[in-house]
């Protein structure tokens, strides 16, 4: 059974994602929302955190808070093109499975994100290791990949 706190804190990050592509296409500060997703959804401010975005070939692992913006939003990396600002239209919670011991919470699953526009979608594995701060939980470790 997914605890309410894990399902509230996956919704928030899915909101978050969308969010960045519709500042993004209304021309606002995207880069500064993105800060803000990024600061409220991983640990890095606390923590060493350990990413994985879903689509890199060249620089597989973004274990730094910038290089996180990066791949977002399209930053110093050459290969990023700004996953948030595709933008999404939905992304939707496929299947999810939880482990709950202690201080330890896994969630697995798969993410299907939906282009504004475009009727294709793209299905993400993904499991995040969350780890609660101040009564809040962030991500330490984050690894998605394409389902093909």
């Amino acid at each position: 059974m997914v605890s309410n706190k894990v399902q509230r804190f996956l919704n928030s990050w899915k909101e978050g994602v969308i969010a960045i592509g519709k500042v993004y296409v209304n021309g606002g500060d995207y880069k500064k929302y993105a800060q803000e997703f990024i600061s409220s959804h991983y640990a890095f401010s606390t923590e060493k955190v350990l990413f994985k975005p879903t689509f890199t070939k060249t620089k597989i692992f973004r274990n730094a808070q910038d290089e996180a913006l990066s791949y977002f939003v399209k930053g110093d990396c050459e290969e990023d093109h700004g996953f948030a600002l595709k933008p999404w239209e939905a992304i939707t919670l496929k299947e999810l499975n939880t482990i709950e011991e202690n201080e330890l919470i896994v969630a697995m699953g798969t993410l299907s994100f939906k282009p504004i526009n475009l009727d294709q979608t793209t299905l993400v594995a993904f499991t995040f290791l969350l780890i609660d701060i101040d009564n809040a939980l962030k991500i330490k470790v984050h690894h998605s990949s394409p389902v093909l």
